[in-house]
């Protein structure tokens, strides 16, 4: 019998809590996550089936002061697991939990580490949308050889992918700025 497997996941940069949600399942089910490397490459290691939290934080800033980032999460219970892509990966036993299943105390928290993943991932996205291929879509429509066309495809793909990108993480993030700022 394997005692290790691999799983290939993707997750998109608004989806850590459906990859919170798919580390938790897989403890569940016998296997401990013990790292992601390479494109999207999940590691498990058998383990006896128990119930366990995990969370990811993004902050660039926790993992430039990595010792007393760790430290904090370290001593509130949380095991350090790994920084994946600018994420770093905690777990905790749900037994150990006080009712509480978040790494973050408050909404406020949550809604700072989604800024930080705006900040972070989105930005430069938005650099490459603004300043590349809405560019590029223009020019090539300027030009009529096949070649260009070809290339107006590939740009008209990428801007709907993008944009799709986008509203992802818009949607999610507009619904919980407005829970946080309920009036």
């Amino acid at each position: 019998m394997k005692n290790t497997k691999t799983e290939l996941r993707f997750f998109s940069v608004p989806e850590w809590k459906k990859e919170e949600t798919y580390l938790r399942e897989q403890h569940k089910n016998g296997w401990k996550f013990v790292k992601v490397s390479g494109f999207c490459v999940y590691h498990f290691e058998k383990c006896v089936p128990e119930d366990v939290i995990y969370q990811l934080d993004y902050n660039q800033n926790g993992i430039a002061h990595k010792e007393e980032y760790v430290k904090m999460f370290n001593d509130c219970g949380w095991e350090y697991l790994q920084d994946y892509v600018g994420y770093s990966y905690f777990r905790k036993a749900a037994s150990e939990m006080d009712g509480v299943e978040e790494i973050f105390c408050d909404d406020a928290s949550r809604l700072d580490m989604m800024k930080r993943v705006f900040k972070g991932r989105l930005i430069p996205l938005l650099a490459i949308f603004f300043l590349i291929i809405i560019p590029q879509m223009i020019q090539q429509s300027l030009i009529d050889t096949p070649f260009s066309r070809g290339l107006m495809i590939l740009f008209c793909i990428m801007f709907v992918v993008y944009l799709g990108m986008f509203i992802s993480f818009a949607i999610p993030y507009w619904k919980y700025y407005k829970s946080v700022h309920k009036e």
